[in-house]
């Protein structure tokens, strides 16, 4: 695997609302949060994180996002506790020096301030962690690919509601997106990524 230069670590949704007890509990977001974690603490200035932030109501949405945020009114702004938008503790203190992208919808892309900001920086790669691989994850990839990122995903940093949808995702990359995402494990990750050096 060739080496990774002008990277950011893109970290995809680790909010309280998909932790446990949350609204969108993820089961194996607890199991995935120290590999996470220790990507962050690796080079917390060149993380973003991202939040999901969901509209006041879903009137206030386009599209089918009415729909679902009327099937999901308890996650809605108006109805909500703020905090549960909020990044979990494990995260949070590491903000700054990394730096926090809110979204109104799966990909970290749209709509967001995440392209400008990766523009300033240079960045050729982006390193994705975070939930859910088969929602959030799966949008954000697709159009950093589209974009013409390179994309490395690390495999243990990756987390979902469902594991069918996880596994039928890293046998999809694996078979259809070989020259434009790489699959990583955290311990490989540091092999291939030393910040350091472009300092």
């Amino acid at each position: 695997m060739q080496p990774i230069e002008n990277a950011v670590h893109l970290c995809v949704d680790m909010q309280r609302i998909f932790a446990r007890g949350g609204l969108w509990e993820t089961p194996w977001m607890e199991r995935v949060l120290p590999a996470i974690a220790g990507i962050v603490a690796y080079c917390p200035e060149r993380t973003v994180f991202t939040r999901f932030i969901t509209p006041t109501s879903a009137e206030d949405a386009p599209g089918q996002w009415q729909r679902y945020f009327r099937r999901w009114k308890a996650a809605t702004r108006g109805v909500v506790n703020p905090g549960q938008l909020d990044l979990v503790d494990e995260l949070a203190r590491y903000v700054p020096p990394a730096s926090v992208i809110d979204k109104p919808a799966y990909s970290a892309f749209h709509r967001s301030s995440l392209p400008g900001l990766l523009i300033e920086r240079g960045v050729r790669t982006i390193i994705v962690s975070g939930a859910e691989t088969d929602v959030c994850v799966l949008s954000t990839v697709l159009d950093a690919v589209d974009i013409g990122f390179r994309v490395v995903i690390v495999e243990d940093a990756l987390c979902s509601s469902s594991d069918a949808g996880h596994d039928a995702l890293m046998t999809m990359y694996r078979l259809r997106f070989t020259e434009q995402i790489d699959l990583v494990t955290t311990e490989m990750l540091t092999e291939v990524w030393q910040p350091w050096r472009e300092r």
